[in-house]
């Protein structure tokens, strides 16, 4: 069992239900994945959306596009098949990851909607650090001087999406290394601290969490339907 820490539940647009947060600590890759598979699949009209904070100790994730040749060698660090979309990324310590467990038909929202969202939370947050940060066209997460900053791969099943988003802020950059992030040969990541922001994780986690709310509180033209996309 997960120990996690359920924060007050803030309030959707126009009676499209609420939006629970939880911060959830250190936690392993795989339980958290799973649980989000059961709560997705146990989901009624009236559930909650909900929103996760984590950190994973280190894990390759491989998204269904992914290909065993983009993992460039082998460093020791657990390689996880997983059903977002997308191809090959990595998590560790000194990165945020932020699951989204939302109902997009309730909220009338589609995925392409729910990504520019996500993408906007994190442009705007990196905003407030005196960071341009930018969207790349065909390769979705957000970049800053063509380096990634975070990634994003999403699954939706039955108008309802979990996976989420990972923000670089203060990590060993090194795993990246054997792998081909999100399936592009030589792609430069970076993070907060080599930006020379020095935040701490706390203070990071509540910024992107408003910018997520302020994102949520706003009905917008739905996108297009999709059922997995990655980065």
């Amino acid at each position: 069992m997960m120990a996690d820490a359920a924060l007050s539940p803030s309030p959707s647009p126009k009676g499209r239900g609420e939006l629970l947060v939880r911060v959830l600590g250190r936690v392993a890759y795989e339980p958290t994945w799973r649980r989000m598979q059961a709560f997705t699949a146990g989901r009624g009209p009236d559930t909650v959306d909900e929103i996760w904070f984590v950190e994973h100790p280190p894990v390759f994730t491989l998204g269904q596009a992914g290909r065993r040749e983009h993992l460039l060698r082998d460093i020791g660090i657990p390689v996880v098949p997983i059903d977002r979309g997308g191809q090959v990324t990595y998590h560790g310590p000194g990165q945020l990851v932020v699951y989204l467990l939302i109902d997009l038909k309730r909220r009338g929202i589609g995925v392409k909607e729910l990504v520019r969202r996500m993408e906007q939370a994190i442009i705007d947050l990196l905003a407030e650090y005196g960071i341009r940060a930018q969207r790349k066209a065909g390769a979705p997460g957000v970049y800053v001087n063509d380096a990634k900053i975070a990634a994003l791969g999403l699954r939706i099943k039955n108008g309802c999406s979990y996976h989420g988003l990972a923000l670089n802020l203060d990590m060993d950059l090194t795993p990246f290394s054997a792998i081909n992030p999100c399936g592009y040969e030589g792609m430069a990541v970076t993070q907060l601290r080599d930006l020379g922001v020095k935040a701490e994780y706390g203070a990071v986690l509540d910024g992107l969490l408003r910018n997520l709310e302020f994102q949520f509180a706003r009905d917008e033209a739905v996108g297009s339907k999709g059922q997995e996309l990655g980065a």
